[in-house]
């Protein structure tokens, strides 16, 4: 399940950057918790974040529904 949700945000935020090749996501998992960490290149932070962090509070919720059947909850962090 972890490595479908790094697919999905790695794919979204490749195909609002600039510079793709910049984009990673990595994951940590804690006992009911998945963490997931997306770092793009330093100019294309706020393409991801959006006005207001309207982006990736869509992302988050793309997340909550794709992580639904699961027991753990998912977290997006982006640096």
């Amino acid at each position: 399940m972890e490595t479908q949700l790094e697919d999905l945000v790695q794919f979204i935020a490749e195909q609002l950057v600039e510079e793709p090749e910049e984009v990673s996501v990595y994951s940590k998992q804690t006992r009911r918790t998945t963490i997931l960490k997306l770092r793009t290149a330093p100019d294309d932070t706020g393409r991801v974040i959006g006005r207001n962090g309207r982006v990736a509070n869509a992302m988050r919720s793309l997340l909550q529904v794709a992580a639904r059947n699961s027991d753990h909850a998912v977290i997006l962090e982006i640096d």
